[in-house]
């Protein structure tokens, strides 16, 4: 990625995004009361958000579901329609960045094909329960929530949780009401994540639709697979470790790709140790965390570039460079088409080689890299605490890879990989160069005296489960 890449990112602004935003965030603070007694105020925001969409498929329904809410008499496809609109803006919204990123980057990207899978067969009581509890969430509003609404969506939770098709509502579910219960009660908090919490609240929703769940149309891929980074992203619940990687195919130019693997957590477990809650992938963290390629065969390919990892379809190969690869594919790998739920600006991470920059900090503390006369902001906080990677080691960086993200309203960098020159030549360090366990003798003996967290946690589960 070079100065002139950046130049065009930053030039200008794309019409509409802002307008848009706006929208949204009148839309989300309409939640913040309740959709019970609807007031002035909130029957304008939700007119903007009919407003926005009224040149679209949506208008008809979403200019009813305003007024059905407006007189008080609204159901669950009212809702529905409501988070449809609130959604699509924001897919349009990610739709213009991604492609102000990708002219930029010169990056080519593969068209969205409607999925021919259908969606998976689900008991419409469990959806249904679900769409209850947001349906009473919307109703009170987020100053409403308080103990007996959060604890409502537990048996429902469970009950989803246990269904391996919706799973990913499920946590979704969970995480939503597990930060609404850590924030009880509500309407004592000074500042509300209005943004998220309506994400998590609006994906919730159309996911629980009659047909919501997306269908898996997967391809089955063989070839040979170059990590580039990792990506980690950790809740007090839940972790999940993101690879995103080259895939290079027969008769088919490489390609961008990921592969994600999740598993739930409790707060005391962080650092290092996160690595060891990951079980079932010891073939991906050996490649991982010693640089190798892995050759892969007919491993599920998603339509929105995302590999359904299989340890066993797997096998490490010869140690390959990830700046290496970077340097040769990133120019012209072919990225993924993204999913209609996907388009989020959120969402936008895009993997980039950095490389000549000079590191500044900024009068606000925000590190820089300045590339020919462009600045990126780094975001050091999400350099996760279970790898090497830490901001001083990219503030002394000659080369960094990592994802572009735009958050804020403004593009970020977030390293995944530093080269550092010194005098004993370039060393590097990497998101998952601790995958098989830390290799900083420092970090070791303080995991020693501390004792494995993991390991206890398990011993005692197992007990109780003997009980």
């Amino acid at each position: 990625m070079r100065g002139t890449h950046l130049a065009e990112l930053f030039d200008g602004a794309d019409p509409g995004v802002a307008d848009a935003l706006d929208v949204v965030s009148g839309f989300d603070e309409a939640l913040v009361p309740g959709l019970a007694r609807v007031g002035a105020e909130q029957q304008s925001q939700l007119a903007a958000l009919a407003g926005a969409v009224a040149v679209t498929p949506l208008r008809e329904r979403t200019r009813e579901a305003v007024e059905k809410v407006a007189a008080g008499s609204f159901g669950d496809e009212h809702l529905a329609m409501l988070a449809g609109a609130r959604t699509a803006l924001l897919g349009a919204v990610h739709d213009a960045l991604l492609e102000r990123l990708d002219t930029a980057l010169g990056r080519p990207r593969a068209t969205w094909a409607t999925a021919e899978a259908p969606a998976p067969s689900v008991s419409e009581n469990l959806m249904a329960g679900v769409r209850s509890w947001l349906r009473e969430v919307a109703i009170a509003g987020w100053r409403g929530v308080d103990h007996d609404l959060v604890s409502a969506s537990a048996q429902t939770a469970e009950a989803v949780l246990a269904v391996p098709a919706l799973r990913r509502l499920a946590v979704l579910l969970d995480g939503l009401a597990a930060e609404l219960r850590a924030s009880c009660p509500v309407a004592t908090m000074e500042r509300l994540p209005l943004r998220r919490w309506a994400d998590l609240w609006s994906r919730a929703l159309l996911l629980a639709q009659p047909g919501g769940l997306p269908g898996s149309a997967a391809t089955p891929v063989s070839g040979r697979l170059l990590p580039l980074g990792v990506d980690v992203h950790e809740h007090g619940t839940a972790v999940q470790v993101q690879v995103h990687a080259v895939l290079e195919s027969a008769d088919v130019p490489p390609r961008l790709v990921r592969t994600s693997l999740t598993t739930a957590k409790v707060e005391t477990i962080v650092g290092p140790a996160v690595w060891r809650l990951l079980r079932g992938a010891p073939v991906l963290f050996k490649a991982l965390a010693e640089h190798r390629a892995l050759e892969i065969t007919d491993v599920p390919l998603l339509p929105g570039g995302d590999l359904v990892w299989q340890d066993g379809s797997a096998r490490p190969g010869e140690t390959v460079e990830p700046f290496a690869t970077a340097r040769l594919h990133l120019g012209t790998a072919l990225a993924p088409a993204v999913p209609p739920l996907e388009r989020h600006p959120v969402r936008i991470a895009e993997p980039v080689l950095l490389e000549g920059y000079a590191v500044a900090v900024s009068e606000e503390g925000e590190s820089r890299l300045d590339v020919d006369g462009q600045a990126l902001t780094v975001d050091v906080a999400r350099l996760p605490g279970c790898g090497p990677l830490t901001p001083d080691l990219v503030a002394a960086s000659s080369a960094c890879l990592g994802l572009v993200r735009w958050d804020g309203g403004r593009w970020l960098l977030q390293p995944l990989a530093v080269q550092v020159r010194n005098r004993r030549g370039t060393t590097e360090a990497h998101t998952a160069d601790w995958a098989l366990g830390p290799t900083d003798p420092k970090v070791v003996r303080a995991e020693a005296r501390a004792g494995d967290a993991v390991a206890v946690l398990r011993e005692r589960a197992g007990r109780l489960l003997r009980r």
